[in-house]
């Protein structure tokens, strides 16, 4: 297991392009450095993240070129300095923002957790970012009690169908905003479904929910965020978690951010008992890092650990080898698709 390769195999995204001209290489891979590991990728996934990066409209991206790929799973081959060796030859699962489309990387060991034995890779890997943002966002942010009522926007997409997994085994009834083609899905899994671009959308959640949420998961954005903080129920909970209404935009996204942060402070600062929040699960990753490692290894523990019991069900939509990474991303891009796009190195 202490063997390595010299060389990864990658996909880069040279700049702003189509999906088609994602670049293919094979490169020199670095040892890894004080508390980094050397990971053999096993499955890496398409999400949000890479769809807006390709458009240079995910805030505080890298600058081209670079390696895109937000998570990934894979076996310790190495471990560098002040890392504990008992690490080599166990799976991980690891947060890296970039670099996660790969055959090997080097990531930081305190931004990965070790997976379950007999939990498949691919499978684990659909609930690393988006299991550990769903599981923190219900309860940590939003802290949903059973019996509540809440609204996810999103609802058939990799963030939101993790939650709504999560909301229902909690106990707390989910209505799901969705384009139409997904509510068949979201009905069978327990959910009522709405038209997020319905213009009537408050009137129809209010129809079915008269007293307002108690909490909405929001990544839309703009005016969206004015319209799900009026659906709240007296001490609400409003989490938004991305701004998708700005990606298909122009311009820099440093004053849409500062507008729904702005606003998340101007409503937190009235005194009507509702709470907002713009999650970010990179929070304290920098500031308070021990803290960001109990929550991350503790929150994704949890997840992985209904993934195993059968409790949560990974919905994997397709698979796809690393070298047709443009494939898997048009895929994605298409919006045709419930579940999470997987590539395998």
């Amino acid at each position: 297991m202490n063997a390595s390769p010299a060389s990864a195999r990658r996909v880069v995204l040279p700049g702003l392009v189509e999906p088609d001209g994602l670049i293919v290489e094979e490169g020199p891979l670095d040892a890894p450095g004080p508390g980094q590991i050397l990971v053999a990728v096993e499955a890496t996934g398409v999400s949000y993240a890479e769809q807006a990066m390709r458009r240079g409209r995910y805030f505080g991206q890298p600058k081209f070129p670079f390696v895109p790929g937000y998570d990934l799973v894979g076996t310790v081959l190495r471990a560098g300095p002040q890392v504990d060796g008992s690490l080599i030859g166990a799976r991980v699962a690891t947060l890296t923002k970039t670099g996660g489309w790969a055959s090997h990387a080097v990531v930081e060991a305190r931004d990965s957790v070790v997976v379950p034995a007999g939990l498949d890779p691919a499978e684990a890997e659909t609930v690393v970012v988006n299991g550990v943002t769903a599981w923190q966002m219900l309860h940590r942010a939003a802290r949903v009690r059973p019996g509540q009522t809440i609204l996810v926007h999103g609802a058939g997409g990799g963030v939101g169908g993790i939650l709504i997994q999560l909301a229902r085994h909690a106990g707390v009834r989910v209505i799901g905003g969705a384009s139409p083609r997904h509510h068949d899905a979201l009905r069978a899994a327990g959910v009522e479904p709405v038209d997020y671009n319905d213009p009537n959308l408050a009137d129809r959640v209010r129809e079915l929910s008269p007293g307002g949420v108690d909490a909405v998961f929001d990544n839309i954005g703009g005016p969206m965020m004015r319209v799900s903080y009026g659906l709240l129920a007296p001490r609400g909970a409003l989490v938004c978690y991305a701004i998708i209404a700005e990606v298909g935009g122009t311009g820099g996204l440093v004053v849409p951010f500062l507008k729904a942060i702005s606003r998340v402070l101007l409503w937190n600062a009235l005194p009507n008992g509702h709470r907002a929040t713009f999650y970010d699960v990179w929070s304290g990753h920098r500031m308070r890092p021990a803290r960001f490692r109990e929550h991350l290894e503790e929150d994704l523990g949890q997840v992985f650990a209904l993934l195993a019991d059968g409790t949560l069900k990974a919905t994997i939509a397709a698979r796809f080898p690393l070298d047709e990474a443009a494939a898997a991303l048009t895929l994605a891009e298409s919006r045709t698709v419930n579940g999470k796009i997987i590539l395998l190195p």
